[in-house]
């Protein structure tokens, strides 16, 4: 039986119990920050996840590093994460494959909204529908009506089975009633150098892969997804301006942490990365990489995520989408 004193014991450390736990929150952070990159290198996810860490590195006191873990789609790096202690010590920047990978891989070892805590949009990019130059269609309506005389032989290069620029023409080929015969590279650069040169007739990439090309004029830029046209790329109409309202797809970016991850420390990280999204020379980096700068709370982020698995589960299973 517990007897009174024990009673009394308990309720006067349990306040204490929770204090300790309150103050080792607001000790966060005291200890080197992680951010892993899924991706190898040299990506905007790369890049973008290099500025805001310094950024962070500065406002919060302590250091932050990336460190990048490629494979299997973005989910090698996710995984980790996912495993890491739910400290706030262990992040990471991830894209659009988030969403994604719930539909491609049928045993992916991880729940994208369970498994990981949503703490911000960072950054979006909308997409560009570009062709070669020497197919005939000067617009994206005359592309649709070639499509639809010559049905799966033009074709449209991407990084890979399921990738983003795979997907990404997947859905316009659905929301247009066309179709059209998929050559993947390794890589959506090689996607476009192939373009370029001619091998492939079209792709669709974010704006931050083809805004060169396209000014350039080695490739022609048929829309850009979003309510207005590209600062970038006024010529070039948004997909709605071309007649296909349905095409909403763009890019994004964004932090989440463990699942577990305390609260308080959620509400830290978004509220720092806000602050330091607001920085000019922040926003004007992911400006040269054909990015905007955006934030999100983490109930917003989350929500997004969920309907964005929604719309690729349905595009993959639609367009019979495998990875071998």
């Amino acid at each position: 039986m517990i007897d009174r004193r024990t009673l009394l014991l308990g309720a006067a450390l349990t306040p204490l119990a929770a204090t300790g736990q309150a103050f080792g929150q607001a000790g966060w952070p005291n200890q080197v920050l992680r951010i892993v990159v899924p991706f190898a290198p040299g990506s905007f996810t790369d890049v973008s996840a290099r500025l805001l860490a310094n950024e962070l590195s500065e406002q919060l006191g302590q250091s932050v590093i990336v460190e990048n873990r490629g494979g299997a789609g973005g989910t090698t790096g996710t995984l980790l994460v996912v495993r890491a202690a739910p400290d706030g010590y262990t992040l990471v920047l991830t894209d659009t494959s988030l969403s994604i990978s719930p539909g491609l891989y049928p045993n992916l070892p991880y729940d994208p909204v369970k498994d990981l805590a949503q703490v911000s949009r960072i950054a979006d990019s909308p997409s560009l529908l570009m062709v070669r130059p020497g197919l005939g269609p000067k617009t994206l309506a005359e592309l649709v009506a070639l499509a639809k005389q010559k049905p799966g032989e033009i074709t449209f290069g991407s990084g890979g089975p399921g990738s983003s620029a795979h997907l990404a023409m997947e859905l316009l080929l659905n929301v247009t009633g066309t179709k059209g015969l998929h050559v993947p590279f390794r890589g959506v650069a090689a996607a476009i150098a192939e373009a370029i040169a001619g091998r492939v007739d079209m792709a669709i990439a974010s704006l931050a892969s083809g805004v060169a090309h396209v000014t350039a004029g080695t490739l022609l830029g048929l829309a850009v997804s979003g309510d207005k046209r590209s600062a970038l790329l006024p010529q070039v109409p948004t997909f709605v301006e071309a007649g296909v309202p349905r095409y909403d797809m763009s890019y994004w970016w964004g932090v989440a942490a463990p699942a577990g991850t305390p609260k308080p420390i959620i509400d830290r990280l978004h509220n720092e990365i806000v602050r330091a999204s607001a920085k000019p020379r922040l926003r004007d980096a992911y400006l040269k990489s054909a990015a905007l700068a955006v934030t999100s709370t983490p109930e917003e982020m989350t929500r997004h995520l969920q309907r964005e698995i929604g719309v690729w589960r349905d595009i993959i299973k639609s367009a019979n989408v495998t990875i071998q």
